[in-house]
């Protein structure tokens, strides 16, 4: 095959990810881990490609549906979609697994949606969240959203702002579904041409719109508050007495709707002050107690979140948060003779936990030592003739001007211990 005109490049909407900024998601991913299995939660992996049926029940006038997903036929005829988000595959993997609950399970990796490319959004993007099935307890919708709030914390937002509503039981949303239907049929002339064509597929979602045209029109839009049952109020009356005792700091948002058709009651979004008001949302969820059953299994309560790592770490740029991420590498053998000693050297230091590399293919002090400055390692490790006559190495602070010392080959890693390897 001939080589192409141009070199290859990402297709629109998704891109390469590199360092450091891969090392900051691995981070954030291993702390979400921790609080997560710290509050009970155990690992899931639901696969990338699913059958198209499972997210299209994730409501067939969404947007995700009907525009975004990126569906197609597999080899063997089935009709199948990468997935938009990981919830309708956590639920299948509930349906078919049958496991104890409640099922509290914490997850993350990459979703797709062809939606159109903007900052902080992407059509390949990485979530991690949380899904508790199998419970029916406000003081579990309590848990989940403090969870998500201490995640946010720990990752180091300052500026973000909670917002938490209750879209009712099922009957609840439906009456308010026709509604704001009927309202914003009369207000017809008022709204965009967009929020027009999205009020017909599904009303709630216009009262998510950022457009000034339609704000006015929704300010005067119904309030759910109206049409929630006493059962519903009862429930959001304990979901936030538990935020209160549990010292999670929010905001009533009478107008917040989530706009996948599974959700019911407690609904919650979390937005970062420093972004654009048009992309600040960083996370978000809700209960969704019908979801299972569409999906063929029992009735069974659930509630959970996602939040996104794109929009997380553009806040916490926008914070001014640092960037600097610790190296890897504590020591780099510089290796005057023939190599073979750097190479059982790090070898040595790697098996020992101790971060270690060397530069391949030989080369001047000066370029082997630049290599190493480049690293960032705090310590040099100099291997010539008169080292290895000696039987030692010679160490080197390259983060002061401490004097360098000879240390015995054998009594290296003990001696770098002894140091400390913190940059």
């Amino acid at each position: 095959m001939a080589a192409p005109d141009q070199p290859f490049r990402t297709l629109a909407g998704m891109r390469d990810l590199l360092h450091p900024e891969t090392a900051h998601r691995r981070r954030l991913t291993a702390r979400f881990a921790e609080l997560a299995e710290l509050a009970g939660y155990q690992e899931v992996q639901p696969p990338l490609v699913e059958d198209l049926g499972v997210f299209l029940r994730v409501g067939e006038t969404t947007d995700v549906v009907t525009k975004e997903m990126y569906d197609f036929e597999d080899k063997d005829g089935t009709r199948v979609a990468l997935r938009p988000e990981l919830t309708a595959g956590v639920a299948r993997a509930f349906v078919q697994h049958h496991p104890q609950t409640p099922w509290k399970v914490w997850y993350a990796g990459a979703n797709f949606r062809h939606e159109r490319p903007q900052k902080g959004r992407y059509r390949s993007f990485d979530q991690v969240g949380v899904e508790a099935l199998g419970v029916d307890d406000p003081d579990l919708d309590a848990e989940v959203v403090t969870l998500a709030s201490m995640s946010l914390a720990a990752f180091g937002l300052r500026r973000v702002r909670l917002l938490v509503n209750s879209i009712g039981d099922h009957d609840d949303r439906a009456r308010y579904v026709e509604a704001v239907r009927s309202y914003l049929d009369d207000r017809r002339d008022d709204l965009s041409e967009p929020a027009r064509a999205t009020a017909e597929r599904n009303p709630l979602r216009v009262l998510d719109t950022k457009r000034p045209q339609d704000l006015a029109v929704v300010a005067d839009a119904p309030l759910l508050a109206d049409h929630r049952s006493p059962a519903s109020e009862e429930h959001f009356g304990r979901v936030l007495a538990g935020l209160d005792a549990l010292g999670v700091s929010y905001e009533l948002a009478p107008r917040l709707v989530r706009g996948l058709d599974y959700y019911r009651r407690t609904t919650f979004e979390f937005v970062a002050e420093a972004l654009d008001a048009a992309q600040n949302a960083v996370g978000g969820g809700g209960r969704y107690d019908g979801l299972v059953e569409d999906l063929g299994g029992p009735p069974t309560d659930g509630i959970g979140f996602a939040l996104g790592v794109d929009r997380i770490l553009l806040a916490l740029s926008a914070e001014g948060a640092p960037d600097e991420v610790a190296p890897s590498v504590q020591v780099f053998v510089v290796d005057l003779t023939d190599g073979a000693i750097a190479r059982d050297l790090t070898h040595e230091l790697r098996a020992a936990g101790i971060g270690a590399d060397r530069r391949f293919g030989g080369g001047s002090l000066k370029s082997q030592m630049k290599a190493a400055d480049r690293s960032g390692a705090r310590w040099a490790v100099l291997v010539g003739s008169d080292e290895v006559a000696a039987g030692v190495v010679t160490v080197r602070d390259l983060r002061s001007d401490a004097p360098q010392s000879a240390v015995p080959r054998d009594g290296l890693v003990a001696e770098i211990r002894a140091r400390g390897t913190t940059t």
